[in-house]
């Protein structure tokens, strides 16, 4: 039987008990991090399935270790193993300065069309938070992963593209407003179509197949009229014409609204009068993460342009503890490609130290093995972590933070959580 993950025809996946999946350690504290993590996911299947299922990983390279083995830093037989096997994860990569990729994570994004950058974010019990109530964050963000300011179009002022991109905005196309033309650098911020609605279609099923109250898009189409204003509209365009039996949109809501001379105030009630269809709303960026703090359980599936899910991932992941906590993944959801990450940096001054936080790692973990459907196994490691957290049981980065906890270190935490699978 096939080792391999595949997408079938009806757009799942077909995995096998014992699929091989691709994994890079990742550099600085990713050694750590990694064998820690690893040591987890096995448990937890094992525990799951009685042994009748078992990962099996499969090392590549990438970074620093590719770069001092190979003088790649992204090898080509690391590229094709992503391609041939469908999932990987990986943990924190160093990028490389002076040129060559401007970034290892932005060149996987590219090269297999990762689209969706998700990142769910969710509170464990126990953990420090600024927040007053940061139980009530629970949100996943759909941050689009290939247009806005990933597309890299910049040019420095002074350069003669520069210089003729600035000729060609006043003498063809009238540009006037400006302020200090020769001075002054560009970037360029593609919005496509069909990029936005493969970002929001992919949102709206997320949001139908796990039964999650809202979307809403985050954007600045107040100001960006024709770029962020169009992804709204595209949005909601989108969502009426191909899930008009799934969702009820914040512009039908105000129709009724009108009609009836009625307004009801919050979430819960609207979706009480409306028989439990998904909302499709949307909020001005600058709004949204106001009403984050104020309101958080106003929101559910976020859909949103690259920058906006820049700042918008890292600030809700300080609500419920920082990103040393915080999943990630890069998907396809067409393809099935998929890669699942650490949200945080290499820190390499703590490499082989075994002191770091393996959370964000494990939790990403976690969404490898729901997107494999493998959700017995996610559902042990999430509960073995918030048992852990909730004992006070953890590592520096909370335990600086907390009162009466006990410092683990990242192997310890690691079989702390295997012991409250």
């Amino acid at each position: 039987m096939s080792k391999k993950i595949r997408m079938g025809g009806d757009g799942l996946l077909i995995v096998p008990d014992n699929p091989v999946i691709p994994f890079i350690e990742g550099d600085g504290i990713g050694p750590d991090i990694w064998k820690a993590s690893v040591r987890v996911f096995d448990a937890a299947v094992a525990k799951a399935y009685e042994g009748k299922r078992k990962i099996e990983w499969m090392e590549v390279l990438a970074g620093e270790k590719a770069f001092n083995l190979t003088g790649e830093w992204m090898p080509a037989a690391t590229m094709e193993a992503f391609r041939e096997y469908l999932l990987a994860i990986k943990g924190p990569l160093t990028t490389p300065v002076g040129g060559g990729i401007r970034s290892l994570n932005v060149a996987l994004r590219q090269e297999l069309d990762l689209f969706v950058n998700l990142r769910p974010v969710r509170y464990f019990e126990g953990v420090p938070s600024p927040m007053w109530q940061p139980e009530k964050v629970n949100m996943v963000i759909f941050r689009e992963n290939t247009e806005d300011i990933y597309a890299g179009i910049e040019f420095m002022t002074g350069t003669p593209e520069a210089k003729k991109l600035l000729k060609f905005l006043q003498e063809e196309l009238n540009v006037k407003k400006i302020r200090f033309p020769q001075t002054s650098s560009f970037g360029i911020k593609p919005v496509s179509k069909e990029g936005s609605e493969r970002l929001i279609r992919s949102a709206i099923e997320y949001a139908i197949v796990n039964k999650l109250p809202s979307v809403t898009f985050v954007h600045k189409g107040n100001i960006m009229k024709f770029t962020e204003g169009a992804f709204k509209n595209w949005g909601y365009e989108l969502a009426v014409r191909e899930f008009p039996n799934e969702v009820y949109t914040w512009n039908q809501w105000e129709a009724t609204k009108k009609e009836s001379g009625e307004a009801v105030a919050n979430e819960e009630m609207r979706i009480a009068q409306i028989g439990g269809k998904i909302i499709i709303k949307d909020a001005i960026a600058d709004n949204f993460l106001q009403q984050a703090l104020l309101a958080p359980q106003n929101y559910s599936v976020i859909a949103t342009l690259n920058l906006n899910g820049d700042y918008i991932s890292d600030a809700l992941a300080a609500q419920v503890g920082g990103i040393g906590i915080a999943p990630g993944a890069n998907i396809n959801f067409l393809t099935g490609h998929a890669v699942f990450e650490a949200t945080h940096g290499t820190a390499p001054r703590f490499a082989n130290t075994n002191t770091m936080n393996p959370s964000s790692v494990i939790l990403s973990g976690v969404m490898l093995l729901d997107y494999m459907n493998w959700k017995e196994a996610g559902e042990l490691i999430t509960n073995g972590i918030g048992k852990t957290i909730k004992n006070r049981k953890v590592t520096i980065d909370f335990y600086n933070l907390m009162k009466d906890a006990t410092l683990l270190k990242t192997s310890e935490f690691a079989d702390e959580v295997i012991k409250n699978l």
